[in-house]
């Protein structure tokens, strides 16, 4: 068992009642955006392997106009520094507006269909285009199920998945 404050702590060793505390902040800070900017949505909040997911659901076509890859990663930006702001530590909250997670998975694991096809075919490795980490971890599991390696290179914005043959 671990010790020490929450601060201390990993955020996979946090309690299931941190975790859910957590949740309620990021969900009155994206309510409070949405409230804001005149959307209508719903939230809902799930924890599951150590991480906290909030999606934004419901609404209509206007909460559409924010479910695109780069602001709903912003907003899960924002979201995750509210939480740290209250929490004193790193936040590894999972922010989803309208299944654009869901739609952003398909994309991904089509890539790596992609990827695979060009590796079969006689290339040595697929460099995959930047993603953030969250959609890097996807693409790492997906390729590794499937027997192949990937390795993440660049900086930044800039960081992308090579994959290779195993």
């Amino acid at each position: 068992m671990t010790t020490g404050s929450p601060q201390d702590r990993p955020a996979e060793d946090l309690t299931l009642e941190e975790l859910e505390a957590d949740g309620d902040r990021a969900a009155d800070y994206i309510e409070g955006l949405l409230d804001i900017a005149d959307l209508d949505g719903d939230i809902d909040i799930d924890v599951a392997n150590g991480r906290v997911y909030v999606s934004v659901t419901g609404g209509d076509a206007e909460l559409e106009r924010i479910a695109t890859p780069d602001v709903v990663q912003a907003l899960q930006d924002l979201t995750r520094l509210t939480v740290q702001t209250h929490t004193g530590r790193f936040s590894r909250l999972i922010v989803d507006v309208g299944g654009s997670r869901d739609a952003r998975t398909i994309q991904l694991r089509g890539l790596v269909d992609a990827a695979i096809a060009q590796i079969a075919a006689g290339r040595e490795q697929v460099a995959l285009e930047p993603m953030s980490s969250y959609e890097r971890k996807l693409v790492h599991d997906e390729v590794a199920s499937r027997g192949y390696r990937s390795e993440s290179q660049g900086e930044g914005r800039d960081r992308r998945l090579v994959i290779t043959a195993s």
